[in-house]
């Protein structure tokens, strides 16, 4: 009977500096507040806004109940509190609404209990005197949904808007101060890879501070689900989803750009067992995505490993001992232990975090 070699392979991963663009190192805390579809003409065939914020609208009065509500837990904290508005076009709503959000929101900048306001937007609902009534109030940062860099996409997708309108308002809100982040779809209709990566790349000489990437979701009682149900669109598969992501984020990398989202925040409307949502719909998709990250550093380091070694496979045990603080554990095992089973399938490696 022929006896296995046992290899002892070491791999030291600093999972602090492979995934930095993940990492929150602001110490901050966002309240969210929802105003569902406010300010935007538009039917992109994706969206079902009011089935994803949950919400039908948000008065003055409720603003500050929900700021004063999240504030009570942070009462004793020194983390970096801002107010963000989410859920719709919030330069398209009318400027008497805009204002009365935005005064309610900076009395708590004015008192020294919030930091800055953020909010999300379009590219074609920006200009010089949006951005001046923003600085006004405390606006630190805005979003643009971008979703794409493609036209034809963007055409197809009912967005409105244009690559140029995406430029120029890019531009323009990095020129008055603001901090400028970008919300990407993975999967539109028309989308390949390829788009997906020049998408990314295109956004990236504009420089901006934060991204959002989401899979698209095929929210019931849209435009894009009529189509799926019609075999006009395929959604992509999770790890179809999580195989552009990982492209995508490639990418990301070589800049400091931050990942502040990867795929929609689950909810009770958006969850995995929600039969009325088809797409690569996953409660746990950052986690797949940055796993997928490591895995691949995990695995050049441990081929060369093998290489310098000549070990052979058939012939051989590995124990693939990663230093690592115990902390990421779950991101190097990945969601299900999807590494350790992949590292043990293709390399007859048995994985352990030291």
């Amino acid at each position: 009977m022929h006896l296995k070699t046992v290899y002892n392979i070491d791999i030291n991963l600093d999972v602090n500096k492979l995934l930095k663009n993940f990492l929150n190192k602001d110490n901050q805390y966002t309240i969210p507040i929802f105003i569902p579809h406010k300010g935007c003409p538009n039917n992109c065939i994706f969206c079902n806004q009011k089935r994803i914020s949950g919400v039908e609208d948000t008065k003055e009065e409720e603003v500050k109940n929900i700021i004063e509500t999240h504030l009570q837990y942070f009462k004793d904290s020194n983390k970096n509190i801002e107010i963000a508005f989410f859920g719709g076009s919030f330069t398209g709503i009318d400027i008497n609404l805009q204002n009365m959000y935005l005064k309610a929101a900076y009395e708590y900048i004015k008192d020294g209990r919030v930091k800055s306001i953020r909010l999300s937007t379009r590219p074609d609902y920006i200009n010089d005197t949006i951005l001046k009534n923003l600085k006004k109030y405390g606006v630190k940062n805005i979003e643009l949904g971008v979703q794409s860099m493609d036209d034809n996409i963007l055409e197809y997708s009912k967005r409105g808007h244009t690559r140029e309108d995406v430029i120029k308002a890019s531009n323009l809100i990095k020129l008055y101060g603001f901090n400028l982040g970008h919300q990407v779809m993975v999967g539109l209709p028309g989308s390949t890879l390829k788009t997906e990566i020049d998408t990314i790349k295109s956004l990236l000489k504009l420089n901006p501070n934060d991204l959002r990437i989401y899979p698209v979701y095929v929210l019931q009682d849209s435009e894009l689900y009529d189509m799926y149900e019609n075999k006009e669109y395929i959604p992509l598969t999770i790890d179809e989803a999580i195989e552009r992501v990982y492209y995508i984020l490639k990418e990301c990398i070589k800049t400091d750009v931050k990942i502040i989202r990867l795929g929609l925040q689950s909810t009770n409307e958006i969850t995995a067992s929600n039969k009325n949502i088809a797409g690569p719909v996953c409660d746990n998709f950052a986690e797949y995505v940055m796993a997928r990250i490591i895995k691949e550093y995990i695995e050049e380091n441990l081929i060369n490993e093998i290489n310098k070694n000549v070990i052979k496979l058939d012939e051989s045990i590995i124990h693939l001992n990663i230093h690592a603080n115990n902390y990421y554990s779950s991101v190097i095992y990945g969601p299900k232990k999807v590494n350790k089973e992949y590292f043990h399938n293709k390399y007859n490696c048995v994985m352990k975090i030291r």
